[in-house]
């Protein structure tokens, strides 16, 4: 067998190994784990959406190919007129949008559309492992922005070298972030697009836990800032606001150049999502009120987090995404041997904050998806396991 791509040795080894095997064995002894590990919606899909699917799929029309420039029109048309009502920004679904297989796919194609060797882009850390992975296999290189508890996990702009900056062609921004939870400010934003507008960079905007907020928050983009669109594409996913990860739908908007770009490489690599599937993404864009879901995350939140705190382990509340990114409260320990302690004493799964970064030592990570909650009671167990694992010390 021939041997493989050098750029697939750039792919950092798998660092949730050994909390995957621990998982395995507690697993075969018969434990019951509770995953507070993977961040993947556990309700199901609004019905009403899958009865559009079912429909949709019954339509010979979108049973051919989809030869639209950028996407299903009527998709793209529901997506416009959803964030013009969410966040009061009127964009064009002819020139503005693209369809994506899920925002994954576009955040890590962007790179390939853009990086070419010795391009710089601009990555958090801790952060989203695509963006910093396809830079790398684009033949680019890397520049991390530390975000740090005490600057609100917001990068520093004016920290960042103005070598790196005249190199640079994207900055990648992720807020609701993940894995820390932390929301950005418009005065951050602001402060973005100057900065990319003076070193001539593409803001890269990633919204995928846009709708996920608690206690009357909502978020902001970098579209309603002045300029925003002028230096920025953002990407937005329907598997977080609809419970849809499975489907693999979301859509990128804003410049339209970027836009363009985009879609000129996607072109040439998929044939975009089945039409039918694009057809429910719209009716759910248009019709779909999700807050329930939003309300579900809100309770098992207040549980964890006011157990934890109960228990000695000083965490914070998210006011967005569904993850709780806490300090590791075991003196002493890494941010993996904790996970493994807890996962062997408690049979409880976190992510160990190295896993997002170097910035993320120290941290850990439990999101607020969990297959076989009901009404947050698994989330009350957890507490309970902590508390009697020894891992928190005693107040």
């Amino acid at each position: 067998m021939p041997t493989r791509s050098k750029r697939l040795d750039m792919i950092p080894p798998y660092l949730f190994a050994e909390i995957a095997r621990v998982k395995a064995e507690a697993i075969a002894s018969g434990a019951d784990i509770i995953d507070l590990g993977i961040g993947d919606p556990d309700l199901p899909t609004p019905q009403p959406v899958i009865d559009e699917l079912t429909r949709s799929a019954n339509d010979p029309a979108t049973h051919r190919y989809d030869e639209t420039p950028r996407g299903w029109t009527s998709f793209l048309e529901a997506a416009a007129e959803w964030y013009a009502k969410t966040f009061g920004v009127s964009l064009d679904p002819s020139t503005d949008f693209a369809q994506l297989i899920g925002s994954k796919e576009g955040l890590a194609h962007l790179a390939w559309a853009y990086i070419d060797p010795g391009d710089i882009s601009i990555v958090p850390n801790p952060g989203y492992t695509v963006y910093k992975v396809n830079t790398l296999m684009a033949g680019g290189e890397v520049y991390e922005t530390p975000l740090k508890f005490e600057n609100g996990f917001l990068p520093i702009l004016e920290d960042i070298p103005t070598e790196v900056a005249k190199r640079a062609k994207l900055f990648y921004v992720c807020y609701p972030h993940n894995p820390t939870g932390a929301t950005a400010t418009k005065e951050f934003y602001a402060d973005a697009v100057k900065f990319c507008k003076d070193h001539d960079i593409l803001l890269v905007n990633d919204m995928a836990y846009a709708t996920v907020a608690y206690d009357g928050y909502v978020n902001p983009t970098v579209m309603q800032i002045e300029g925003g669109k002028d230096v920025a594409i953002e990407f937005h996913s329907l598997s977080k606001m609809f419970n849809m990860t499975g489907w693999r739908l979301g859509f990128a908007l804003g410049n339209t150049d970027a836009v363009n770009n985009l879609q000129r490489l996607k072109s040439n690599i998929d044939s975009k999502q089945f039409p039918a599937i694009a057809e429910a993404g719209a009716y759910a864009l248009k019709n779909v009120d999700n807050t329930h879901t939003i309300a579900m995350y809100q309770r098992r939140r207040d549980l964890l987090c006011d157990g934890l705190n109960s228990i000695g382990w000083q965490v914070t509340k998210p006011k967005s995404a569904f993850y709780v990114w806490s300090r590791v409260p075991a003196p002493g320990m890494t941010s993996a041997e904790f996970c493994k302690e807890l996962l062997q004493r408690a049979h409880i799964v976190a992510i160990p904050g190295n896993g997002y970064g170097t910035e993320g030592e120290g941290w850990v990570r439990m999101a607020l998806t969990l297959s076989g909650d009901k009404d947050g009671e698994r989330f009350a167990e957890a507490v309970r396991r902590i508390a009697a694992s020894g891992l928190v010390p005693a107040k």
